[in-house]
C-alpha cells in the first residue's frame, strides 16, 4: 500500500480495465444485445421504447443534429423535465461527437444564458412550456444558437423531424478521452461551475458502479431524479442503459403520480434523496399504494441518519442503503456493495478508488475513526472546472486528490461515514458543530417534519447554531430548544428555533443553506433593538 501520505483507504480492485469506448458506445452496445425489451417509459402517458428503437433513435439523433450544422465539441444544453426524449438526445449529442450539459428546468432566463455562455453551446433542446425561457436567455446570449423543440413552433426544429432525418449517421472517430459533458456543480456554496467530465470518466463510474452492485436482469428503475444533476445523469441513465434495465421516467417529484408509478410500473429499484426517504418513512399516503415489489432503494446527497434509514426498510420491506458522490467523482466514490450494508454508513470505496481523511486545516492524514475532509483519487475524477484554473487548483491536489470538502471518517472495515459538509460546519467558542448531527436529533421529534441548522453570527461565541423547522403541528420552540440541550453537550445547543413552511433544497434534496443564512441574517437585522 503506499506510505507516501500516511493512511490511504484502497477500494477492492477493478475486475476488468474500463473498456476504451464512449459513452454512446457503451450504451449502444448493450442496447443491440436485448433490442426487443423496454428501455424507456414515460410514466405520463405509459408511452415506451425498446432498446432497438432507442439504439436507432440515438443514431438518428447524431445524424439529424449534424444536417443542422452540430460539429464534434460542439456542446448541446437540455433545458426539459426527466422524459424518453432526454436520454435519446443526449447521446446523440455524444454519437455527433459533441458535449451534452443539462440545465436545471426551474432556473429563469439569466442563469440559462449564463449555462450557455459558460459552455458556449449553439444548441439547447426544450419543451413548449420552457421555450419562453429559452427564447429570452437565447437573446440575452446575443449569439446564433439553434432551438431544437419538443413540439412545433416558429424558428425552432422540431425534434420529431430531427430523428426522421434519412442522412447516414455521422463517422465520428471515438475518443474515449475527449469531454462528453459539462454538468454543473450545485452552487449551494457558491456560483455553479461548469464540471468537465470525459466519456473514459462517465464509462469507468459506471463500471466501477456495476461491479459494486450488479442489479438484477428483470429490474424496473423509477427515473425521478433530475437527469440534469449527476446523480440522476450516471446512475439512473447511463448506467441503468448500459446494462437494460427499464426505466421509467417521472418529469419531477409529486406524491400521488410518484406512488401510483411505483405501484403501477412494479419498480423494483429507487434511487432517492433523504426529503423522499423521509416522505416514504413517515406520509400516510404510501400505506394507500400497493409497493411491494421494491427490492432495493438507495440513498445519496446527503447524510441520512441510521435511524430513518432502518424505519423505510421496515415500513417497505425492502433493503435501503446509502451511497457517497459529487458532480466531480462523475457520481459516485463509495456505495454499499450488494449484501454488505452497513446502518448509517455511506458503504465502502467503489472499486480502483482510493481515499485519504485529512485535517481541513494542516492536510495532514488523520487516525482511522476520525472525522476529517474527505479527499479521493480514481478513474472517476474530473478534470476541472470550465475555464476556471483557480477553482479547479483549490479543488485538485498536484498529485490527483480531488477535496470534497466533505466531513466524514472511515470505520475499521472500510465503511465511509459522512457527517457534514466542510463550508457547512458551524464554530462555536472554537468547537466545530456538524448541522447534519443536530438535524437528524430533530428528524427524531414526533412533531417535526423536515429541519435545517445554520450558523447564526454571534459577537461572543463566533457562531450559533439556529434551527428551521417545518412542524407536524403545535410545537413551542423553547421546549424545542430544551429537548435538544438535555441530548447534546452545550456548545451544541440550539440558539434559536425558527418554524417555517418548508426547507429550500435543490433538486438533489440538498439543503439551500446559503438561502437559509441570507434569510436569518434579514430576519435577524430586522429585529428591534
Amino acid at each position: 500500500m503506499e506510505q507516501a501520505h500516511g493512511q490511504i483507504i484502497e477500494g477492492v480492485p477493478l475486475a476488468a480495465p474500463v473498456p476504451r469506448v464512449t459513452v454512446p458506445q457503451f450504451v449502444r452496445q448493450g442496447a443491440r444485445e436485448h433490442p426487443d425489451k423496454t428501455a424507456l417509459v414515460d410514466a405520463a402517458s405509459g408511452r415506451s421504447i425498446t432498446y432497438g428503437a432507442l439504439e436507432r433513435l440515438i443514431g438518428r439523433c447524431a445524424a439529424g443534429l449534424a444536417a443542422h450544422g452540430f460539429a464534434p465539441r460542439d456542446t448541446l444544453v437540455l433545458f426539459l423535465p426527466n422524459l424518453p426524449e432526454w436520454p435519446i438526445a443526449a447521446l446523440g449529442a455524444m454519437s455527433a461527437g459533441g458535449i451534452v450539459s443539462g440545465a436545471n428546468p426551474t432556473i429563469g432566463a439569466s442563469d440559462l444564458a449564463r449555462q450557455l455562455r459558460v459552455t458556449g453551446a449553439r444548441f439547447v433542446v426544450t419543451i413548449p412550456l420552457f421555450l419562453e425561457t429559452v427564447r429570452a436567455a437565447v437573446a440575452e446570449v446575443g449569439a446564433p444558437v439553434t432551438v431544437i423543440l419538443l413540439g412545433d413552433a416558429p424558428q425552432t426544429v422540431p425534434f420529431a423531424a430531427l430523428v426522421a432525418c434519412s442522412d447516414p449517421e455521422p463517422q465520428i472517430v471515438p475518443d474515449p478521452d475527449a469531454l462528453a459533458a459539462l454538468p454543473f456543480s450545485s452552487g449551494t456554496s457558491g456560483v455553479p461551475k461548469a464540471v468537465m467530465l470525459t466519456h473514459r470518466n462517465l464509462v469507468a463510474n459506471c463500471c466501477q458502479c456495476l461491479q459494486a452492485v450488479p442489479p438484477p436482469e428483470a429490474a424496473v428503475w423509477l427515473a425521478f431524479l433530475p437527469m440534469f444533476h449527476i446523480y440522476g445523469f450516471t446512475v439512473l441513465t447511463v448506467c441503468g442503459l448500459a446494462c437494460g434495465q427499464t426505466l421509467v421516467t417521472l418529469p419531477r417529484f409529486e406524491p400521488e403520480t410518484f406512488l401510483k408509478a411505483l405501484q403501477d410500473y412494479r419498480v423494483t429499484t429507487l434511487h432517492l434523496v433523504p426529503p423522499v426517504l423521509h416522505f416514504l418513512a413517515n406520509h400516510p399516503m404510501v400505506a394507500a399504494y400497493d409497493l411491494s415489489s421494491l427490492q432495493n432503494i438507495g440513498c445519496g446527497a446527503a447524510p441520512l441518519s441510521s435511524e430513518l434509514e432502518q424505519k423505510v426498510g421496515v415500513r417497505l420491506r425492502c433493503e435501503v442503503a446509502q451511497g457517497f458522490g459529487m458532480t466531480e467523482s462523475s457520481g459516485v466514490v463509495a456505495a454499499t456493495y450488494t449484501g454488505k450494508g452497513r446502518h448509517g454508513s455511506s458503504g465502502q470505496l467503489l472499486p480502483g478508488t482510493q481515499a485519504r481523511v485529512v485535517d481541513p486545516i494542516t492536510h495532514a492524514d488523520l487516525e482511522r475513526g476520525a472525522p476529517g475532509e474527505i479527499w479521493f483519487r480514481g478513474p472517476q475524477a474530473f478534470k476541472g472546472y470550465l475555464n476556471d484554473s483557480k477553482a479547479t487548483a483549490e479543488t485538485i491536489t498536484p498529485d490527483g486528490w480531488v477535496r470534497t470538502g466533505d466531513i466524514g471518517y472511515f470505520d475499521g472495515d472500510d465503511y465511509l461515514y459522512i457527517t457534514d459538509r466542510l463550508k457547512e460546519l458551524i464554530k462555536v467558542k472554537g468547537f466545530q458543530v456538524a448541522p447534519a448531527e443536530l438535524e437528524a436529533l430533530l428528524y427524531s421529534h414526533p412533531l417535526i417534519a423536515d429541519a435545517a441548522v445554520i450558523a447564526r453570527p454571534d459577537e461572543r461565541a463566533g457562531e450559533l447554531p439556529v434551527a428551521y423547522v417545518v412542524a407536524r403541528g403545535q410545537l413551542d420552540g423553547e421546549e424545542l430548544k430544551t429537548w435538544v440541550a438535555q441530548k447534546v453537550g452545550e456548545y451544541k445547543r440550539i440558539a434559536d428555533v425558527i418554524f417555517c413552511e418548508a426547507i429550500p433544497k435543490s433538486p438533489a434534496g440538498k439543503i439551500l443553506r446559503r438561502l437559509l443564512r441570507a434569510q436569518d441574517a434579514q430576519r435577524v437585522g430586522s429585529r428591534p433593538a
